[in-house]
């Protein structure tokens, strides 16, 4: 059985704007709905016990799965209202599901997650893919022939779950892929006889970076042929050159190494100057 997509609610417009892109996603790949919504008991509202707060939150939930399934009377819809740590709740959330919905930024006291501290950890700990989605985006970005673009580094392994990511979605919404490649020039030193060789048999650095690109795309042409692809190789850091084709996209994937570092889970700078600065919404897709 493939697994749902899962949007994850506070009540915020923000977390709205989220449920309708994942309602909207759910419906182009087939696939069910969960809905979830996390939250803390808050001690400090002494007119309001444990079971008051909770139905507040439950039709908060009821009242947006109700406007979601009047849009998409055929779409399948599970709900689940979750007590305890919020990030820990939506990590496991994403976990079971196949692809996670955030909206980009919310806030609330007895509803709600911040995509500050809380946004991070899920996105850094996640172990499917995590989207952000800022409050007033439309279905109409998605139908005016927008790219899904796509960062692509290093060797073909390096960026494949962001490129399968990001081929499936343009499938399922008839888009162009357009694959980001950026390149800066190395210090001197880093110059190896072997690695020398191979820009002298490229022709130099920028032909080199093409063929890169276009290796690391291939099997994914092969795989999707019916996905237009555009290839964008640019000299200039990855995050400036990813945002500098944003405008044209109606959805940015960039990748995030999914092992933990001494210091814990990380995003990774791309992904982090991506999702602060982009309007689109942005998948972040964890690879080994």
């Amino acid at each position: 059985m493939e697994r749902p997509i899962t949007a994850g609610v506070d009540g915020t417009e923000e977390s709205l704007a989220a449920l309708d892109w994942a309602a909207r996603e759910a419906v182009r790949r087939g696939l069910p709905l969960r809905v979830v919504h996390a939250w803390q008991y808050a001690e400090e509202l002494a007119t309001a016990d444990r079971a008051t707060q909770h139905g507040w939150v439950s039709e908060g939930v009821r009242e947006a799965v109700r406007t979601v399934s009047g849009r998409h009377p055929g779409l399948e819809v599970d709900v689940e209202v979750l007590e305890g740590g919020v990030a820990e709740a939506l990590t496991g959330a994403a976990d079971r599901s196949g692809l996670l919905v955030l909206g980009s930024r919310g806030h609330g006291r007895v509803m709600g997650f911040l995509l500050g501290s809380v946004g991070r950890q899920v996105i850094a700990e996640a172990a499917r893919p995590v989207v952000l989605v800022r409050a007033g985006d439309r279905a109409a970005a998605e139908a005016a022939g927008r790219d899904v673009v796509v960062g692509q580094h290093g060797g073909p392994e390096d960026s494949a779950e962001a490129l399968r990511f990001a081929f499936e979605t343009a499938a399922v919404r008839g888009a162009t892929v357009r694959a980001v490649r950026a390149w800066t020039l190395p210090p001197v030193f880093a110059y190896s006889p072997g690695s020398l060789k191979l820009l002298d048999e490229a022709g130099g650095l920028e032909p080199y970076e093409k063929q890169a690109l276009a290796d690391a795309l291939r099997p994914w042409r092969e795989r999707f042929p019916q996905v237009p692809v555009a290839e964008h190789v640019e000299m200039g850091s990855a995050g400036q050159v990813l945002l500098s084709v944003a405008g044209r996209a109606q959805l940015m994937v960039v990748g995030r190494r999914a092992h933990r570092t001494a210091v814990g889970a990380r995003i990774g700078s791309v992904a982090q100057g991506v999702l602060h600065h982009a309007e689109c919404p942005v998948a972040v897709v964890p690879h080994e």
